[in-house]
């Protein structure tokens, strides 16, 4: 199929508007996916807190996500917040795995 350049400047006109109204909506929906992101992370790490196996990791991540969004640079932010919930998770299974794991490792005669 042989596109010839105006039609395809023709198209490309068509859908700058489309593309216009995609990029602003992405741009007003960062801080409502930084709060979304944040709150996932949030409550991992209070699961994390109920088993007491919460890391220093995690807290930075969590700090590092707000003082982001407080510059409003919510791309670093999201992914702050999104290390952080990565980070709690592994906490929950480090407790929890660890929890039956040691048994294992229990020396008996």
């Amino acid at each position: 199929m042989r596109i010839s350049l105006n039609a395809g400047t023709q198209l490309l006109g068509a859908l700058a508007p489309v593309l216009l109204v995609c990029g602003a909506a992405f741009a007003a929906n960062s801080e409502s996916e930084f709060r979304a992101a944040y709150a996932a992370a949030d409550a991992a790490e209070k699961q994390a807190n109920l088993l007491h196996n919460q890391w220093i990791a995690t807290e930075t991540a969590l700090t590092e996500a707000r003082a982001a969004a407080g510059k409003a640079d919510f791309d670093q932010a999201v992914a702050a917040a999104r290390e952080a919930e990565a980070l709690a998770k592994a906490s929950i299974f480090q407790a929890t795995s660890e929890k039956a794991a040691w048994k294992n490792l229990e020396i008996r005669p």
